[in-house]
């Protein structure tokens, strides 16, 4: 029988402003059989460095000895946890933009598609809003069905995140603890909704991304001004 294969997480934390905090958690998570095998950086603030680290495990191994390892370095916050079923190469923001390039006419089916992958999410839609609502565009596999789905916050102006409150989130996404972001591509109401389930949540650096990709995909893409 062949060795069965590592198994992978992806895990977000918070490292303290402060030199050699990323190697010193590294360490940590080395001294319990955990591998870092990529690394992406979500944003920077007061409250230090926001990196996912895609960490692999031996088959057996106990994701939360990476959560008490990592966190065994003062000053760490692990934000979340979960198991990681993407591709190894966290950086595909660089990839996308190549694709855009390459075939401007699919750039709004290439969006939809890439954006899972860029944030870790497990779904996006592209909807366009409409006197009789939102109509879907395009979306991604494993997107969830949003035919008929009251959308108050359309058309929307800025990239931001949405809050999983609203009267309007179908109660299933609450339930998997789905956090939601969107931004307008080109225009106020050609909008991509991207839902990542079990969080984390959006931070501020990732609305931005996603933000700074739909509009070169627009941009590429000359997505025609609303009528």
């Amino acid at each position: 029988m062949g060795q069965a294969d590592p198994v992978p997480y992806l895990l977000r934390v918070v490292l303290p402003d402060r030199p050699g905090m990323l190697g010193a958690v590294a360490t940590a998570i080395g001294g319990v059989g955990g591998d870092i095998v990529s690394l992406d950086v979500v944003e920077r603030g007061p409250e230090g460095a926001v990196d996912d680290l895609l960490v692999q495990l031996p088959p057996g191994g106990l994701a939360d000895v990476l959560i008490t390892s990592a966190q065994s370095v003062p000053g760490v916050v692990v934000e979340s946890l979960r198991p990681y079923l993407g591709a190894d190469d966290l950086h595909r923001d660089l990839e996308l933009v190549d694709e855009l390039a390459a075939a401007p006419q699919n750039g709004l089916a290439l969006l939809v598609d890439a954006v899972p992958g860029v944030f870790r999410a497990g779904w996006s839609v592209l909807l366009q809003a409409g006197p009789d609502g939102a109509q879907v565009i395009r979306e991604s596999p494993g997107a969830p069905e949003t035919d008929g789905l009251q959308l108050p916050w359309l058309p929307l102006e800025h990239a931001c995140r949405l809050p999983v409150t609203g009267t309007w989130v179908p109660e299933h996404w609450r339930d998997l603890g789905t956090e939601l972001a969107a931004a307008p591509v080109g225009r106020p109401d050609l909008v991509v909704l991207v839902g990542r389930a079990g969080g984390p949540r959006w931070r501020d650096g990732e609305v931005a991304r996603l933000a700074h990709l739909a509009g070169i995909t627009a941009t590429v893409a000359k997505t025609p001004a609303r009528r």
